[in-house]
C-alpha cells in the first residue's frame, strides 16, 4: 500500500547489559524455626522457600538444611522493559509484577526491580549473572513456544493520505477497518501474515509492506493522523508470536 510517513526524525536506543549477582545461602534449621519465621528473616515468601527446597508441606525439622535465594535489585536502564528483564533473568513478567507490586506494564528509568531468580523452574546461576538483551534471539516462556524477539525502528502511517488506497498488501481495507492493528514490515525479516506483539502498540498483524520498510523497520497503522504524529519514530521490541 502506498503510504506517506508522518515523521522523518531519526533516533537510536541501546539496550542495557547490567545485572546483579544471585546470592544463594544454606540455612540450617534451629530449634524454634518455622518457614514463616525464616521467610520473615530473609524477606522472602514461604512458597518460595518451599519451591527452592521441593517441600510438599510446611513442616521442617532441626538441623535440616534449606537453600535460601536472596533477592536481586536490578536498576532499570534506558531501553529496558518488563519483558526484557524477565527474559534475561529467566522469570516471568507476572512474577516481576507480583514481587514489585507493579500494576500495568510501565517501568521508569532508575526504578529498582526486585528479582528472585530461584523462583523459576530454570536453574539459577549461583556464581553471578549478567543481564543481556539481544535482538533476533529466540526465547521461550512458560505459556508460549519458541518466540522470536527483535529490536526495530518503528514509524507510523495512516490510510488517509493523498494517493493512499487504504488497502494493505495482504488485502486488509484499513478505511473500512480503522480499529485493525496492522504493521508494515520487510517480509524477509517478519513474514507477512505473522501475528506480532509490538511494544507500546499491542498485538497486531504483519499485513502490509512499504518502499522504505527494509530490514529491522516497521510502520504501525494509526486511524488518526494525530496519533501517528504522536507516535513519531522510536525503537521498540517486536515479538513474533506465530
Amino acid at each position: 500500500m502506498k503510504k506517506s510517513f508522518v515523521t522523518m526524525a531519526a533516533a537510536a536506543v541501546f539496550f542495557s547489559t547490567a545485572g546483579a549477582a544471585v546470592q544463594a545461602e544454606e540455612v540450617t534449621v534451629q530449634k524454634g524455626d518455622t518457614l514463616w519465621k525464616l521467610a520473615g528473616e530473609y524477606d522472602v515468601s514461604v512458597e518460595q522457600i518451599k519451591d527452592w527446597n521441593s517441600l510438599s508441606s510446611d513442616k521442617i525439622v532441626v538441623n535440616q538444611v534449606l537453600d535460601i535465594h536472596r533477592e536481586n535489585a536490578y536498576t532499570v536502564e534506558k531501553g529496558d522493559t518488563l519483558w526484557s528483564i524477565a527474559k534475561a533473568n529467566e522469570v516471568t513478567v507476572e512474577q516481576l509484577k507480583e514481587w514489585n507490586q507493579i500494576k500495568g506494564d510501565i517501568i521508569v528509568l532508575g526504578q529498582k526491580i526486585v528479582i528472585f531468580p530461584g523462583s523459576t523452574a530454570s536453574a539459577a546461576n549461583e556464581g553471578g549473572s549478567t543481564v543481556k538483551t539481544a535482538a533476533s534471539k529466540p526465547v521461550k516462556t512458560a505459556s508460549e513456544g519458541a518466540v522470536k524477539e527483535i529490536l526495530v525502528e518503528a514509524t507510523a502511517y495512516t490510510a488517509n493520505c493523498n494517493g493512499c488506497s487504504g488497502t494493505t498488501a495482504t488485502g486488509i481495507n484499513l478505511k473500512q477497518n480503522p480499529n485493525q492493528k496492522v504493521i508494515a514490515v520487510d517480509p524477509s525479516v517478519i513474514p507477512l501474515g505473522s501475528r506480532v506483539y509490538v511494544e507500546g502498540y499491542g498485538e497486531a498483524i504483519a499485513g502490509d509492506t512499504g518502499g522504505a520498510i527494509k530490514g529491522n523497520k516497521i510502520d504501525v497503522f494509526m486511524a488518526e493522523k494525530q496519533d501517528a504524529l504522536n507516535w513519531g519514530r522510536k525503537t521498540v521490541n517486536v515479538r513474533i508470536l506465530d
